[in-house]
């Protein structure tokens, strides 16, 4: 910057300054008598760091629009900075504030990274430590991601012999609000924990459904952990919390990632009608990499040349795209800052991912297609479900409703692939009425004992439905079994609160709420605590979820092999609640009434011995039963008595103990252990018996699993 120092009297703020931008400047340090090795160019400025208030070593001056007050130049009101300024004191350089500590301008490289459009502006903001020893905190406590089309992200951050990285095209810079917590340490102790060596780097370019499967639960469970965390903070304004852009940095960074390496076509591991809640889980598993823009493209070298090649895109209602359709997508092309307040609407142009679009209509080559959908259980979110392969059939020019040009892509999904969205659309006709679902025996199977109908329903043979039973959402326990420890209850008038250290129930809990502000369980515990009886929250408490009955809309049907079964015609997340095990509570002293060997399909015994592996937790504790229990679901009981056994569950199951004062109330709730497409069976492990027993109660397993054990007890 040439001629910036101002002159003493008035400036003209008017003058028109030569100005580089700061990558430009090669740095020049002060040459010291023994630092001759350090050249400074002719005529040049030495190149100091201070911060833009100063205080300033000898010949250097504040340049505006950052004049120094009087006080901030006066040398006894900061410590050391009598000493001499030279590279012999390192207490004479200035606690200078990195560069990532300001709030920068949107940057419209990052927004139009690959197509995107929307504003870019960074969402975090950081405190500048006064003391030069908090340095290094103060560059931990802000960060960004850095995605690119080439490069391997676990070297994000890193340049070669100390240089900047090189700005690659399809880059998206990501800043994430933190918190004062030690997320890295937390994080560390999940991955500690979690079986790491899976993500080679064979599985972090051609992944399997298993590896995939994982990356997404480490992810998920990560996430939910740094929500948890976050929560029981105090809110800081002008900050957004955004835990998923985190979580996905994270991982990046450490280069837990599979399905690297772009493709044209399938993507290994991912199967057609996977749904996913995050944009950033897309891009972890290889799906569609850019975290934000719509069109994903790779370079393709043909014979001489290189083009660009569309891989996948991802259909949000961001722009004017008809998606009614299960077979057809009309998909409008990107730019021309729609949706863009801060700047004017205009024509998009045949560029990036507009010109790979086009280049991929005259190649034939398959695009990936990801359609996100409305969460109706969370009115703010979306749900990302992968319909399968496209081709481009046609492209043409349209005026949008801003009277701007916009281009326009036909795309037919390519014939014989399984259904997703057309899936997801028959189940909403299914419920606003204006289709009726096939094979239903009876709509309700509760006959209103629950919140939300539960269709009965076989569309595979002439069975009229399962043997007589009373459906009952809750547990019968004849003879009650005294508390194992003292039960207070809390005093939360108005519900639990994360954060809240004079809450007994959290205190119970580790100090945390085990669920977070979507109902979804943090993380698998040894014992899980609820509000009870005992306590005064309301209903509604946060700490209360299993008690609020079915939160998703479930159906009983007949199975082609394995009688009746269960699933939901809605998406379910990942720790989501399900159901709880509902029947009659059996006294352990009386093992005999638990009847014939066919009564055995429909008890749940927590005595068994349960596998660990469903959710990642905090610890390796087995779970902790504080008295045994058996539930028989023969006579009454929900729809929990219909899950089957898998050898590769997608439901497991959690005991809670509800404060009670008068009795042990426990109980068993099942959630996801990842996310469930709509009708998908939901089905959980059955556990081990003891051995004196295996051989009388082991059955054939039919849950055609890769990991199947051929039989299940």
């Amino acid at each position: 910057m040439e001629d910036s120092t101002p002159v003493s009297g008035s400036f003209d703020k008017s003058r028109v300054l030569n100005v580089k931008p700061l990558r430009c400047l090669v740095p020049v340090f002060p040459s010291g008598p023994n630092f001759s090795s350090f050249p400074t160019p002719q005529g040049a400025a030495p190149f100091v760091c201070v911060t833009p208030s100063g205080p300033f070593p000898p010949g250097v001056a504040p340049f505006y629009p950052f004049f120094a007050s009087p006080e901030s130049q006066n040398p006894g009101a900061v410590p050391n900075q009598n000493a001499a300024f030279s590279f012999n004191n390192p207490n004479s350089i200035s606690n200078a504030v990195p560069i990532a500590s300001y709030r920068t301008p949107p940057s419209q490289y990052a927004a139009d990274a690959n197509g995107e459009t929307g504003s870019s502006k960074r969402v975090t903001r950081s405190r500048a430590q006064s003391q030069q020893e908090d340095r290094s905190a103060q560059y931990l406590s802000s960060f960004s991601m850095h995605v690119t089309d080439t490069d391997d992200t676990s070297k994000v951050g890193r340049s070669k012999s100390g240089s900047r990285s090189k700005r690659t095209r399809g880059r998206q810079d990501i800043n994430i609000a933190s918190t004062e917590i030690d997320i890295d340490s937390v994080v560390e102790n999940i991955l500690a924990s979690s079986n790491i060596p899976a993500f080679d780097m064979i599985r972090r370019t051609d992944a399997d459904k298993e590896s995939v499967g994982y990356n997404l639960m480490i992810y998920d469970f990560i996430r939910r952990k740094i929500t948890q965390i976050e929560e029981s903070k105090d809110a800081v304004p002008g900050v957004t919390r955004r835990p998923d852009l985190r979580a996905g940095t994270i991982l990046m960074n450490k280069g837990l990632r599979t399905n690297s390496k772009k493709r044209v076509g399938a993507v290994p591991g991912v199967e057609i009608g996977d749904c996913f809640f995050f944009r950033m889980e897309l891009c972890l598993i290889g799906l569609h990499a850019p975290c934000m823009a719509g069109i994903d493209y790779m370079g393709m070298k043909i014979s001489q040349d290189e083009e660009p090649l569309a891989v996948s895109i991802v259909s949000s209602g961001g722009y004017e795209d008809n998606n009614e359709d299960g077979e057809v997508l009309i998909y409008s092309g990107q730019g021309g800052n729609y949706y863009r307040r801060d700047k004017e609407i205009m024509d998009q142009k045949l560029e990036r991912g507009n010109l790979a679009l086009e280049k991929s209509l005259h190649r034939g080559n398959e695009v990936r297609v990801i359609r996100g959908l409305k969460d109706f259980a969370n009115p703010t979110g979306k749900v990302y479900v992968y319909d399968g392969l496209y081709r481009i059939q046609e492209s043409w020019v349209d005026k949008g409703k801003s009277g701007c040009n916009v281009f326009k892509y036909k795309l037919v999904r390519l014939p014989g692939q399984s259904d997703a969205f057309l899936t997801w659309k028959s189940i909403q006709q299914w419920k606003e009425g204006t289709n009726s679902r096939v094979g239903v025996i009876l709509p309700d199977l509760t006959s209103g004992a629950e919140s939300s109908p539960v269709s009965l329903v076989n569309d595979v043979d002439d069975e009229k439905g399962p043997a007589y039973f009373t459906y009952f959402p809750g547990l019968k326990n004849a003879k009650p079994v005294d508390p194992v420890e003292p039960s207070t209850g809390c005093v939360c008038i108005g519900g639990c609160l994360p954060g809240n250290p004079n809450c007994p129930c959290i205190q119970k809990n580790g100090g945390h709420l085990p669920y977070n502000a979507n109902a979804v369980l943090v993380n698998q515990k040894s014992l899980l605590y609820e509000c009870g009886p005992s306590c005064q929250c309301p209903p509604n408490c946060r700490n209360r979820i299993s008690q609020s009955g079915l939160r998703v809309r479930l159906e009983v049907f007949k199975t082609k092999d394995k009688g009746w079964g269960l699933r939901s015609w809605d998406p379910i997340r990942a720790g989501a609640f399900i159901c709880e095990y509902a029947g009659e509570v059996i006294a352990n002293h009386k093992p005999e009434e638990l009847g014939s060997e066919n009564e055995d399909d429909y008890i749940f015994d927590a005595t068994r011995t349960y596998p660990l592996f469903e959710l990642p937790g905090d610890s390796n504790e087995a779970l902790k039963i504080p008295h045994p229990l058996i539930i028989s679901a023969k006579d009454a009981g929900n729809v929990a008595r219909f899950m089957n056994h898998s050898c590769s569950p997608n439901v497991s199951w959690q005991p809670i103990s509800r404060e009670n004062k008068n009795e042990s109330d426990l109980h068993v709730a099942f959630h996801a252990i990842r996310h469930i497409p709509p009708m998908t069976e939901l089905t959980y492990d059955y556990g081990m018996v003891q051995p004196d027993k295996a051989d009388l109660r082991k059955k054939k397993c039919l849950c055609g699993s890769m990991k199947c054990k051929g039989y299940f007890y």
